[in-house]
């Protein structure tokens, strides 16, 4: 849609997130528009399913540029974010070099055709002309360790493989971060991001939202769902329902046909958007008539 240059200011930013079907407040744009022309990581954090990962989806949109995923996970470290070598194939490789009488050494063995990018290193090789979107996603649930090398992948926009040397980014990709809190990250990580808080939605906004994410629904139905999630967050609730569970609630509602929500939908439709069995009794002991917004 735009290339980083042609986003010229906020409100240039905030109008095309909306032509990406991402409805952003002027807040979120403007966080956006700064790791575009800084450019500079941003680390968004907030709960889960407020939109941090659709913010970054959408700005790869607005970008016209893939975005690149890396999912963190307890565990992951470097290698696994980073590259790894093909054993089977260079295996191969050696079985066909001793059947034909040719000598294999290591440097054939570990060159580029041996190499399988991940998505940290796929960011980095990005040729352009534009920037990839770098999306990792939940880095609250990585360890310091792999936090310390991201830091340093982030601020040399390069890193080293030791068999091929150091590879540097041709376009820097424009980073995004997202965390829902799960732990304190470190504040070196936390000095070298723009920050940004996404926080719930206001009724009117959640509406827009559903509406925008399930065409098909009446803004009656996608007011009583907005104004009924955040009564379940009131609840002493271990997954506190967020916009992205709104729209699956709207979403299963528009599915089975219904067209508001009654207290029997309530009833029936509530694992859409509660997904613990402790938090679905605790709705049921408040009951279906209070979840639907009656008395």
């Amino acid at each position: 849609m735009a290339a980083p240059g042609d986003v010229t200011d906020v409100d240039t930013m905030q109008r095309l997130l909306d032509g990406a079907d991402y409805l952003s407040d002027t807040g979120l744009a403007t966080a956006l528009f700064c790791a575009v022309r800084l450019p500079q990581p941003l680390l968004l954090e907030g709960e889960a399913g407020v939109g941090k990962t659709e913010a970054a989806k959408a700005l790869a949109t607005v970008l016209d540029t893939p975005l690149v995923r890396l999912q963190c996970y307890e565990g992951i470290d470097a290698g696994e974010a980073l590259y790894e070598w093909n054993y089977p194939r260079q295996l191969l490789g050696i079985r066909v070099a001793e059947a034909t009488g040719r000598e294999v050494t290591e440097h054939d063995l570990f060159g580029p055709d041996y190499l399988v990018e991940r998505p940290l290193l796929h960011a980095i090789r990005h040729p352009g002309p534009r920037p990839v979107v770098l999306l990792v996603d939940e880095i609250d649930r990585a360890d310091d360790e792999f936090e310390a090398f991201l830091l340093e992948m982030l601020a040399e926009a390069a890193v080293t493989i030791p068999e091929l040397g150091t590879v540097r980014a041709a376009v820097p990709p424009v980073v995004v971060l997202t965390s829902n809190r799960t732990r304190d990250l470190h504040d070196a990580l936390k000095r070298r991001c723009l920050y940004h808080w996404i926080d719930y939605p206001d009724l009117d906004r959640a509406v827009a939202v559903i509406r925008r994410r399930v065409p098909a629904a009446s803004a009656t139905i996608a007011e009583q769902v907005a104004a009924a999630v955040a009564r379940l967050r009131s609840l002493d609730v271990q997954k506190p329902p967020g916009l992205a569970e709104a729209i699956n609630w709207v979403a299963t509602l528009d599915l089975l046909g219904l067209d508001r929500l009654d207290p029997a939908a309530a009833d029936t439709t509530l694992g859409s958007v509660l997904k613990y069995r402790e938090d679905l009794e605790l709705a049921r002991e408040r009951g279906s008539v209070w979840v639907a917004g009656g008395a």
